[in-house]
C-alpha cells in the first residue's frame, strides 16, 4: 500500500477529534470511489485490469508510468496477452 499525504483543515481535523470512531483512510477511499464513479471507472474493473498487469510483471509504478487512464490500462494489459511466448519458453 502507497502511502498519500491529504491536506486535513482545521474544522476536518477537529471533527475527526471529536470522532475518532471514525475511520479517516475508509473516508478517502469512498471520496476516491465516488470520483470514480463521476468519471465513469467500475473499480471493480480497475481492480481486476490492475491485478492482470501485475500478474504479468509490471510494478505499481511502471504501470502508473506507462498509463493514465481506464483505457490505457486495458490496453496494456491486452497487449501483454497478445505477445507470442518467447522462445526459451517455446522450447520447453
Amino acid at each position: 500500500m502507497i502511502t498519500r499525504s491529504v491536506t486535513v483543515e482545521a474544522i476536518d481535523e477537529l471533527y475527526l477529534r471529536w470522532n475518532n470512531h471514525i475511520n479517516a483512510s475508509a473516508l478517502y477511499r469512498r471520496a476516491i470511489r465516488e470520483e470514480m464513479a463521476v468519471r465513469g471507472v467500475d473499480s471493480d474493473e480497475l481492480r481486476d485490469l490492475l491485478e492482470r498487469a501485475r500478474e504479468q510483471g509490471y510494478t505499481l509504478d511502471e504501470i502508473a508510468a506507462e498509463t493514465n487512464r481506464l483505457a490505457d490500462l486495458e490496453a496494456l494489459v491486452a497487449d501483454e496477452q497478445r505477445q507470442p511466448p518467447t522462445a526459451d519458453s517455446a522450447t520447453e
